[in-house]
């Protein structure tokens, strides 16, 4: 069982930056492909970025040349570099893990998300 907790969200004008982060427990974190999805308010979820375990990364083309996925191994983390945020952006953040099947999963694993207000 792996459990991911999102942490770094918040109120951000546009044109600033954040970033998030998705720890995970559990030995196997190193195996996993991990994702990052988001749902903003009437909308469905869909996918923002992933990175597998050999460190291969995934964008969105809504997001490619503005976000960066990355992940540190020994610290069982997943990061979430967003720049140049747009009032677009603004969605609750989720992260997502498992073995690979494709940028978009299935995951077995989703963290409770984290909110992210991008103003204009």
């Amino acid at each position: 069982q792996v459990q991911l907790a999102e942490s770094g969200g918040g109120l951000v004008q546009a044109g600033h930056s954040l970033r998030l982060s998705c720890a995970a427990s559990g030995r196997t974190f190193s195996n996993y492909a991990m994702g990052w999805f988001r749902q903003a308010p009437g909308k469905e979820r869909e996918f923002v970025a992933t990175i597998r375990s050999a460190g291969g990364t995934i964008y969105s083309d809504s997001v490619k040349g503005r976000f960066t996925i990355s992940r540190d191994n020994a610290k069982n983390t997943v990061y979430l570099q967003m720049n140049s945020l747009i009032p677009e952006d603004t969605a609750t953040y989720f992260c997502a893990g498992g073995p690979w099947r494709g940028s978009r999963g299935p995951y077995d694993y989703w963290g409770q998300g984290t909110q992210v207000v991008v103003s204009s």
